[in-house]
């Protein structure tokens, strides 16, 4: 049911935790279903320098957090803001279809870290693309 990057990413999560100096928060979850995301970005010279995160959820939120966190460290914010939750599911090598949700998850933290990191730098937030109704409502309860 679970690729094996799927489950390493689950057994030994990278960049979990905290962190202080975080200049971008972004928090997503829908306590309905349990699945709560937070990611803390440190942003210098446009390049996310460092990345972490706290999920509260099944295996796969855990998963899709931890290849999100790799697949963003490192890049310019424009890099970081287009990434996709089809790039994170791919990455993890698939996700079974009732567990896609928690990719989206994963991109939307990444766009709320970036758009609070934009509006503490005075700038304008961009525009968060929107899912389906059937993954909105399975991401945010509503």
């Amino acid at each position: 049911m679970y690729s094996e990057k799927v489950m390493d990413h689950f057994r030994n999560p990278r960049n979990v935790g905290e962190l202080e100096d975080a200049n971008g928060i972004g928090e997503v979850g829908n306590p309905q279903c349990g699945d709560i995301m937070k990611i803390y970005l440190k942003i210098e010279d446009n390049i996310v320098k460092d990345i972490r995160f706290k999920t509260f959820g099944c295996g796969s939120a855990i998963a899709s957090s931890s290849m999100a966190t790799e697949l963003v460290k490192g890049k310019t914010v424009e890099e970081a803001w287009n990434l996709t939750n089809k790039a994170v599911a791919e990455a993890l090598e698939g996700l079974p279809p009732v567990k896609m949700h928690c990719s989206v998850l994963a991109e939307e933290a990444i766009h709320k870290a970036i758009n609070d990191y934009r509006i503490n730098q005075g700038l304008e937030p961009w525009e968060m693309k929107t899912h389906s109704d059937h993954v909105h409502e399975h991401v945010h309860g509503h």
